[in-house]
């Protein structure tokens, strides 16, 4: 009777953790796929990924885009492309930063990339959902928000103007990503 009762409970035990990864499954299929990281790696002397971003990259203070560096950048890369976003956001994620056509032997930006269209490197500045070119840092309404860095390797250059959206960005990058990373940074502001 114990034998019986002990290969009952195992098959309940094996059933349960087989639901339990296929529900896994199910709900990673339906999330937007992150950026693959295929040895690109992006970070920040300011902080660390999932750390908490200083206030002097925010809206609560200066509000300079942060110093970036980044490695593993493929040989065969043409062109790099950074969006910053907050998939935290009320209604929708929120664009706070494109910028498209980066030298792919730049190695990084320091603190407080001008907003200009086109940086002294070529690089090209798109429009953030705040209606504006160039960074616009973490400004949440309420509670700690993520701000995710993603950093894409690209097989071309694009024939996007400045001003680009970040959806003309994804757009346009499409089948031309070979590589990519991203870096996290928490904000949350002082009451």
């Amino acid at each position: 009777m114990r034998t019986l009762i002990s290969a009952l409970a195992l098959s309940v035990m094996v059933s349960c953790t087989g639901d339990a990864q296929q529900s896994a499954q199910t709900d990673q299929d339906v999330t937007t796929p992150m950026p693959r990281t295929d040895g690109l790696v992006l970070t920040s002397e300011a902080f660390a990924d999932s750390g908490m971003i200083p206030i002097a990259f925010t809206c609560d203070s200066i509000d300079i885009s942060p110093p970036l560096r980044w490695s593993g950048v493929p040989d065969s890369a043409v062109s790099l492309a950074l969006i910053m976003d907050d998939p935290d956001a009320p209604r929708q994620t929120w664009v706070h930063w494109v910028i498209y056509n980066i030298p792919p032997d730049t190695g990084g930006f320091d603190a407080h990339v001008p907003a200009d269209s086109v940086l002294s490197n070529g690089a090209k500045q798109g429009m953030s959902d705040f209606r504006q070119l160039g960074y616009g840092g973490p400004c949440p309404p309420s509670g700690t928000h993520r701000y995710v860095f993603k950093l894409y390797a690209l097989d071309t250059m694009l024939g996007l103007g400045a001003w680009a959206t970040k959806q003309e960005l994804l757009d346009a990058m499409e089948g031309h990503v070979i590589a990519s990373g991203q870096l996290v940074g928490l904000y949350a502001r002082r009451k």
